[in-house]
């Protein structure tokens, strides 16, 4: 079973229904219990840094989520600001993130030549896949997902990016370090290409 973490942000039945399509059962929750029996996690989100972070404390969720990614390495994907909240911190706020990539989440900063470009990124984008991993399998040629987000991650260290997306210039729209995973972009909103990266997910060992 996979556990979707609800932490009041993010397109839970969205996930969920497309995770049913694949015949794949999922429970949404924010019982420290239920995620603790799960065999794998999905981290959501959308909206703030700062307020995603305070409503996992408030909800008595940081604990748990450190112990089953941390300690009990179970495959954990974030999905948009559910990405972002792997990272140290954003330049969105002020609060630390959940510390889990050597990353920091920044803010498009687009060039002169670029500037007419809008934020946030929204709509249908391309992958670039840097390197082969088991969640980029099977996508076929030309991948396309659908993003909405106006900051995204900045690794220090590039080998954790699997793919990238080109929006004024390439930024990491897939990263992985072990068992932690993270798409910037939804899935659930991505159609056959979000439907294969989720079932990729369910197959991880």
């Amino acid at each position: 079973m996979i556990a979707i973490v609800d932490y009041g942000m993010g397109n839970l039945g969205s996930i969920s229904n497309m995770l049913k399509k694949i015949g794949i059962q999922s429970s949404i929750s924010s019982d420290p219990r239920v995620i603790d029996e799960a065999e794998k996690l999905i981290l959501p989100g959308v909206g703030a840094f700062d307020l995603g972070m305070k409503n996992i404390t408030e909800r008595g969720l940081l604990d748990s989520l450190n112990v089953q990614a941390l300690e009990r390495k179970k495959p954990i994907l974030g999905l948009c600001l559910g990405m972002q909240l792997f990272t140290r911190a954003s330049e969105e706020g002020h609060v630390q993130g959940l510390g889990w990539l050597d990353a920091k989440t920044v803010r498009f900063k687009f060039s002169a030549a670029d500037a007419h470009l809008k934020i946030p990124h929204m709509g249908w984008n391309t992958l670039q896949i840097r390197r082969s991993h088991p969640l980029l399998s099977d996508l076929g040629t030309d991948p396309r997902f659908y993003f909405v987000h106006s900051f995204h991650v900045q690794c220090s260290d590039n080998g954790k990016v699997l793919a990238t997306t080109n929006y004024g210039y390439d930024f990491p729209s897939v990263v992985v370090q072990d068992n932690i995973l993270g798409a910037q972009f939804h899935p659930e909103k991505s159609h056959k290409f979000g439907l294969r990266l989720l079932k990729n997910f369910t197959e991880l060992v």
